[in-house]
């Protein structure tokens, strides 16, 4: 007898909106089955969208809540293998309430998210404050860029590193124009400090303030190995806007050039010019999709403090 294979799992996906139709961030949406005692949780991110990911085929029903608004529910039908969009759900203002909650803005949930990111240390010790483990992570605000990328150029790790950095460029005498001993390595010290902090402070905190585009690593965590490969590759172009959207990383890409640039102030005169410009500016870019292939497929195994994911929330 011929064993029947399983229907194809399918994914569900929606909005939740308020009744003027903006989006509604941290509502929580369970998926049920009429039959069935057990159900799943999902909470819509900054953009008001919510996923289950791996759903069985079938009839099933979505209840919708959030703090401040009445429940909504809404019904649907899955096919198998199928990725359906439900409509939007939207949830009216409540009309009576019989406790007060105080709930959280998104400035104050970032703030929250960004707080456990700045516990993230590889090793324990190197500083890993620039990954997202969040599956709806909110928006910073400018000030939370900056302060992002202030503590990362002035963690005391990142000191250390330099100075590594600038003692094997002395070794191997990169830059000969600054010379040998104390001097020259003061000199190499100060131009790699001076490259990672303008490097940072523009193309991690500047430039995405003004144009709105968000810093981080995004670790996908799912998927085959491949894709993920991919994706981690991609990310050194492509960033998410503070929309939720996916946009071409002009703020790491500009940043680069724009440190490339201003090294030419400080680097030996025989190095400067356009060639150490672009130089600087593709090693920056190379450096970043390195960076976010050893995030996407080691972070979780090297970093202490990762925060643990509900892989239904994904």
């Amino acid at each position: 007898m011929v064993a029947q294979e399983a229907p194809a799992l399918g994914t569900v996906k929606g909005t939740v909106v308020d009744s003027s139709g903006a989006v509604v961030s941290g509502a929580t949406v369970r998926l049920t089955r009429e039959g069935q005692t057990s159900s799943r949780d999902a909470v819509s991110g900054s953009d008001g969208v919510f996923t289950f990911t791996e759903v069985e085929p079938g009839a099933f029903q979505l209840t919708a809540s959030a703090a401040g608004f009445d429940t909504r529910m809404a019904s649907g039908l899955l096919h198998p293998g199928e990725i359906l969009t439900v409509p939007d759900i939207a949830l009216p203002v409540a009309t009576a309430m019989t406790e007060v909650k105080v709930a959280l803005t998104a400035p104050e949930i970032a703030q929250e998210q960004l707080q456990e990111a700045e516990k993230q240390r590889v090793f324990g010790v190197i500083p890993n404050f620039y990954i997202s483990y969040d599956p709806h992570p909110v928006a910073l605000n400018p000030k939370q860029k900056f302060s992002l990328a202030f503590k990362s150029i002035t963690d005391p790790v990142t000191f250390g590193i330099v100075g590594v950095v600038a003692g094997l460029q002395q070794a191997q005498d990169s830059f000969s124009g600054y010379g040998q001993g104390a001097q020259g390595y003061a000199k190499r010290y100060g131009a790699s400090y001076a490259d990672l902090a303008s490097g940072t402070m523009i193309g991690a905190a500047l430039l995405p303030s003004i144009l709105k585009q968000d810093p981080r690593y995004f670790y996908k965590g799912t998927g085959s190995k491949r894709s993920r490969f991919l994706y981690a590759l991609a990310n050194a172009v492509i960033c998410k806007g503070d929309n939720g959207r996916w946009q071409t990383n002009y703020s790491a890409i500009m940043g680069s050039l724009a440190a490339g640039g201003i090294s030419n102030l400080y680097y030996p005169e025989s190095n400067r010019g356009a060639r150490l410009t672009f130089e600087n500016a593709l090693i920056g870019i190379g450096a970043g999709g390195i960076a976010n292939i050893i995030q996407e497929f080691l972070s979780t195994k090297i970093t202490t403090n990762v925060p643990k994911r509900d892989p239904t929330q994904q």
